[in-house]
């Protein structure tokens, strides 16, 4: 068990609980100020919360323009909010944590605790390979948990004992596979530690009816919780650069392609799960980025979420006929062997040959599920080179070296 027995007798765990805005209906009825008019549509706005509309199609749009800051309250605590907990409020910064998702677990590393974490959702799709092209950042692998196991074992997270949970509760009580409720979650958070944390990487679960955040919304309470505002307000300047370097030279619309973002894990995949890239979930922020519209779009074809598995073929997939196709599962290849396996597959199938992607070897992988902001500048610099070799020739499009020092606490 973490200890660390103050003077006055208290330990560490003593020192982090929740403020008082959670409501007492519920464990995540939602951050203080929210307002539901119940007619499908809400505005909700606190006094140092992140602004969100949600309109009856299910779409919203956090206000980046509104930011939740760090209060201190008294002494050394200080206060976080964040839909859908509320204000959770800290007398000491959190040293150990853990992140169901891995995107939450980036956050952390560019912020400079990698030491602490502990455990994420699943490890497979934590993506640490990244890091090896910037010096001085790792994660020790072998110390990470996986928190699922055919569902999540509540005892585990007594086991962990870690100061914090960057996992957004209701992620762990409304997908049923988990097997948690949420009188488990509340027990956690009394016993062990807080739950800070919003699912971001996808838009499309009917039940996530409060604010959403964007990438580096999310990045920002993170940082708040660890007390690294510096580092954050770094790593956001690299980002603006970044994406800067990137508009400059991002070719005109109508010579960007219309792309079909799937799942299919196999080497010789025939059905496919379809995502919809204007879905803004932090998982699709590349593709944004660079321009890519979607192939689906007035197709009547549904995304892939909680409650839609539905899968297609390459007949449909035919009808739809993307300029490009991204194909997730296949992150822990190399671009040669994915080609040498999936693309190799496709090009040698009677109706996957006939597609414009394919004959065009405009078939990649997809990219993680899960990404935060280290992941992310990797990634969108994958794709940015892929899509448009011609427009970005340099062998680098950010500085590694910045981003090393940043996580460092250097810069």
């Amino acid at each position: 068990m973490h200890d660390d027995t103050t003077s006055d007798g208290r330990t560490r765990r003593d020192y982090l609980k929740y403020g008082s805005a959670l409501l007492t209906g519920g464990l995540v009825a939602g951050c203080t100020g929210d307002a539901d008019s119940g007619s499908g549509a809400t505005a909700s706005t606190s006094a140092t919360g992140s602004a969100s509309t949600s309109t009856p199609g299910g779409t919203t749009q956090a206000d980046a323009t509104t930011q939740t800051e760090t209060a201190a309250t008294s002494g050394d605590s200080y206060t976080v909010e964040m839909a859908p907990v509320g204000t959770v409020e800290f007398e000491a910064v959190p040293e150990t944590w853990e992140s169901y998702f891995p995107g939450y677990a980036d956050m952390g590393v560019a912020l400079g605790q990698a030491d602490g974490l502990s455990a994420v959702g699943v490890t497979s799709r934590y993506h640490t390979d990244y890091y090896e092209e910037l010096d001085g950042v790792s994660v020790d692998e072998s110390s990470v948990t996986q928190l699922y196991d055919e569902g999540i074992d509540k005892e585990l997270y007594y086991e962990l004992d870690n100061d914090v949970h960057l996992t957004d509760p209701r992620w762990l009580t409304e997908n049923s596979f988990f097997g948690l409720e949420e009188a488990d979650v509340e027990e956690l958070r009394s016993n062990v530690a807080p739950f800070v944390g919003n699912t971001i990487f996808r838009r499309t679960d009917a039940w996530h009816t409060y604010p959403y955040y964007t990438m580096y919304e999310a990045f920002e309470k993170v940082a708040q919780v660890f007390q690294q505002e510096e580092r954050y307000a770094a790593f956001e300047s690299l980002h603006e650069a970044f994406l800067g370097r990137i508009g400059e030279s991002l070719p005109p619309a109508d010579e960007r392609p219309a792309g079909l973002l799937c799942f299919a894990a196999s080497d010789e995949p025939e059905k496919f799960s379809p995502y919809r890239l204007a879905d803004e979930g932090t998982n699709k922020k590349q593709f944004r980025d660079l321009g890519v519209s979607d192939a689906l779009a007035g197709t009547g074809v549904k995304g892939l979420s909680t409650d839609d598995r539905g899968q297609i073929d390459y007949e449909t997939m035919l009808e739809v006929d993307p300029e490009a196709l991204f194909v997730r599962g296949h992150e822990s290849k190399s671009r040669e062997e994915f080609r040498e396996t999936v693309v190799a597959f496709m090009r040698g199938h009677s109706v996957a040959s006939e597609l414009t992607a394919v004959k065009n070897d405009a078939v990649y992988r997809g990219g993680p599920i899960y990404q935060g902001p280290i992941q992310n500048l990797f990634v969108t610099e994958r794709f940015a080179k892929l899509l448009y070799p011609d427009a970005y020739t340099d062998e680098e499009l950010f500085d590694r070296g910045r981003v090393s020092d940043i996580v460092g606490g250097t810069a």
